[in-house]
């Protein structure tokens, strides 16, 4: 053998396995380490992007839990306003591990979280600072959020010991914490509710060791009562809105990205029971070369959602279905026309709300 190179497959080269391809043309990307079937249990949570994959997989018939579900009668636009269907508990939106660890200690290990950090108040509305927009328009006490929160545990915690697959997008590493306790937010506050005080609040940027113990911690908690389940992760492609770092905005999305990556891939090389799903590489690597994203060069197109979600069904063996957008024209391809979607199938992303603090908003 001339050299340890000479019979690597193709897919190991970047002449042939990126250049003069597109996402969907490009093959072997993606080899599950588990089926996902249609007979599974499937919990997701999640980044704002996490919303696309749920959404997909309800669209293919997978059983996709939802345990806090609203009223029959509420329409999905208003129920999305506040927060149902969006995830299989009514979370909202869980930007980063150290929020996912904090619900699995506040279920599984029994710790809830006192008042104190829960509720932020808003012109004399009550919200739950640990999901501040699943009630856009508040509650009339502290004590209704800390019953509301209450409620919405009991649900979480039957959602960690019923699942088969638990789906986790991995959206960034900047939170704002607690400076006492280290109990982080999923927004600033005064961003949706509650106000700034720098005395109490702080910012973090947290490194690649930090987030891989965190979800190490989360991985055997949740198999303390669910010895069996498995955990499918990614890495949402939507850039910052805004950061704290004192970066621009460009290099401190290519750090969390970064980290996020590298956790995810660590984690899937590690354990038999955690998989990786390279939507971050369909959407955000040169292979796609900026056309999956709006004009903004942040929010992801519709038709690139439903590219990388056929390339994930397409490894597990399911066809496409016939609603599905075909994906951007290449050399190789036709062009096509996509569907125009409907405006309530759009991720709802709180940090979106950054922008108003831009200048010149």
């Amino acid at each position: 053998m001339r050299s340890p190179y000479s019979s690597l497959a193709p897919r190991a080269f970047w002449r042939n396995g990126v250049a003069g391809k597109n996402p969907s043309s490009v093959v072997d990307l993606y080899q599950p380490k588990f089926p996902i079937s249609q007979d599974l249990k499937i919990a997701t949570a999640g980044s704002c992007f996490a919303q696309h994959i749920a959404r997909h997989l309800r669209l293919r018939d997978y059983n996709v839990l939802d345990l806090e579900p609203p009223s029959a009668a509420i329409p999905d636009s208003v129920a999305k306003r506040f927060g149902y269907r969006m995830f299989s508990a009514r979370f909202g939106n869980i930007y980063a591990v150290q929020q996912l660890l904090q619900i699995a200690e506040e279920t599984i290990g029994n710790t809830p979280l006192p008042e104190s950090l829960v509720v932020w108040e808003a012109e004399g509305r009550y919200f739950d600072a640990m999901r501040p927009s699943v009630e856009p328009e508040g509650l009339d006490s502290a004590a209704e959020v800390m019953a509301h929160r209450q409620q919405h545990l009991h649900y979480v915690d039957r959602l960690f010991r019923l699942a088969d697959i638990f789906v986790f997008t991995l959206g960034l590493t900047e939170t704002w914490r607690d400076r006492e306790s280290g109990t982080a937010w999923p927004t600033a506050p005064g961003t949706i509710a509650g106000s700034y005080d720098p005395d109490r609040h702080e910012f973090h940027n947290a490194g690649f060791a930090e987030i891989l113990g965190q979800f190490e911690a989360f991985r055997t908690l949740i198999r303390r009562v669910n010895p069996e389940i498995k955990f499918l992760l990614t890495v949402s492609p939507v850039p910052l809105t805004a950061t704290a770092s004192d970066n621009h905005v460009l290099v401190a999305t290519t750090y969390s990205k970064s980290v996020l990556r590298a956790v995810a891939g660590e984690l899937a090389a590690t354990h038999d029971d955690i998989d990786y799903f390279p939507s971050y590489e369909l959407v955000a690597s040169p292979l796609a070369r900026a056309e999956l994203y709006e004009p903004n060069l942040r929010t992801v197109r519709m038709d690139g959602v439903d590219m990388v979600m056929r390339q994930f069904f397409a490894a597990h063996g399911v066809e496409t279905l016939d609603t599905d957008a075909a994906g951007p024209a290449d050399s190789d391809a036709d062009t096509a026309a996509y569907p125009e979607i409907d405006a309530d199938e759009e991720a709802l992303c709180d940090d979106v709300l950054l922008e108003q603090f831009a200048p010149g908003s």
